[in-house]
């Protein structure tokens, strides 16, 4: 997902706008709700200012709330030094180690993620855009859930020697690009139709991060690892209102 996201950037930059009279600010308030294997809605604020001289292009920051439920999650190892031995970009292109990668099973994942938003949106027509959001920085809060280390290859254990622990949502949130992001973390790539003046329907994709932090820790190629993610890409239908 994150590589389509950085795709469909350098495409947006790219498309050139000729016809005038298109909005130069606008507000919106959305729910998005999305579902497959697991469900998320979304409430968000977004405020969007126009770019160049026919607006078309848009560029904005907004706030979003999301939340995810799912019931047997396997979850997996989430640290970037340890899945790909790489931060960054380069962790967006470098193969996983398998050798360092665990898998913890969760039950039931329930997660509610408030973060800062980053959004970008181009105007085909004065009812007709496409666009893409990415959360950047924020906080999550939820229960605790009771999970199993599965390490079939490695037999690693947690420290305490057993393969079971409690593991509650990773409290901070922080975009760094793949598998060096930290938290739960949404993003969306859509088209949007606007009804009227103040109604518009989205359609599009919600790829989801959902972290959980255990209570013990594994030891792991010299490192001690107590994060584990799910991603999980979603389908999604969204109404906006614009003010």
């Amino acid at each position: 997902m994150k590589k389509i996201f950085v795709c469909l950037l350098l495409s947006l930059v790219s498309i050139k706008g000729f016809s005038q009279g298109y909005e130069t600010s606008y507000k919106t308030t959305d729910l998005a709700l999305a579902a497959g294997k697991g469900f998320s809605s979304a409430m968000s604020f977004t405020q969007m200012f126009g770019v160049g001289k026919s607006y078309r292009f848009k560029i904005g920051y907004g706030v979003r709330l999301s939340s995810f439920w799912a019931n047997d999650i396997q979850t997996r190892t989430a640290p970037a030094s340890l899945t790909s031995g790489k931060a960054s970009f380069a962790a967006l292109v470098s193969e996983d180690i398998i050798a360092n990668i665990d898998t913890f099973s969760l039950k039931k994942v329930q997660v509610n993620a408030l973060n800062l938003s980053i959004n970008l949106q181009y105007a085909f027509s004065s009812t007709f855009e496409a666009g893409i959001n990415i959360d950047a920085i924020g906080f999550t809060f939820g229960g605790k859930q009771s999970g199993n280390l599965i390490a079939k290859a490695s037999k690693r254990t947690f420290v305490d020697g057993s393969t079971v622990s409690e593991a509650k949502p990773t409290n901070f949130n922080l975009l760094l690009v793949s598998d060096s992001d930290f938290g739960s973390l949404n993003s969306e790539v859509f088209l949007r139709y606007w009804l009227n003046d103040k109604i518009g329907i989205r359609g599009g994709l919600s790829f989801l991060f959902a972290e959980y932090t255990s209570d013990k820790k594994v030891a792991v190629a010299n490192q001690q690892n107590d994060r584990w993610r799910y991603k999980s890409l979603l389908p999604m239908l969204a109404v906006s209102y614009k003010f």
